[in-house]
């Protein structure tokens, strides 16, 4: 026996194979920080793709890292065709774990904003300090549904603590989404790789 499972095989051997193609992660655009206000993908701009060409996209961060101290790494979406505000109007949950707790933060919830969504509570400046994780946006080119998005990032705190924190939401809006923008609360990124995948279905 080859030990290789038959294509879709859903019978008695309990084990499934996916769909040829199924699943995979396929490289879509990579943007370095260099003190830089923000970090934008745009829709049919600079080679990004952000249709429906895929159901589901993420966003990776490695080492996002700010100019200045106890910055909140953040994000919003836009469903503008052209001007690309950034002010869609969201419903979030966040939480975080320290090395002590595990905790639901109220404060950081959006309850029907259009402000930033926080990713990270006061990355450190250091220069052994950065934050790394990532954003899962669910089928953005929806004309019928609201948009769903989760991710998670790890790293370094001003206080020199490690933190965990988890994200999720909705943006409350059944147009297109067109760009996503990338910030801190003030201040410039200093430095750090974001990548942007299309996962295959």
């Amino acid at each position: 026996m080859s030990g290789i499972i038959a294509q879709n095989t859903l019978g008695g051997s309990g084990l499934i194979k996916s769909p040829e193609g199924g699943g995979a992660w396929n490289f879509i655009k990579k943007i370095t920080a260099s003190s830089d206000s923000d970090i934008a993908f745009v829709d049919g701009t600079d080679d990004v793709v952000l249709d429906s060409t895929y159901k589901t996209y993420v966003f990776t961060f490695n080492n996002i890292h700010p100019e200045t101290d106890d910055k909140f790494f953040q994000f919003n979406g836009s469903d503008d065709a052209t001007s690309h505000t950034y002010d869609i109007t969201k419903t979030t949950t966040f939480f975080e774990a320290s090395p002590a707790t595990l905790s639901y933060t109220a404060s950081f919830d959006l309850a029907q904003s259009g402000d930033d969504q926080r990713l990270f509570n006061g990355i450190g400046y250091d220069n052994d300090q950065s934050a790394s994780g990532e954003l899962w946006l669910y089928n953005p080119s929806s004309t019928t549904f609201v948009k769903h998005f989760q991710g998670r990032l790890t790293g370094s705190r001003w206080t020199d603590a490690a933190a965990d924190y988890y994200y999720a939401g909705y943006f409350n809006t059944t147009a297109a989404i067109t760009a996503i923008n990338f910030t801190n609360d003030s201040g410039n990124i200093d430095a750090g790789d974001f990548c942007l995948y299309g996962i295959s279905t």
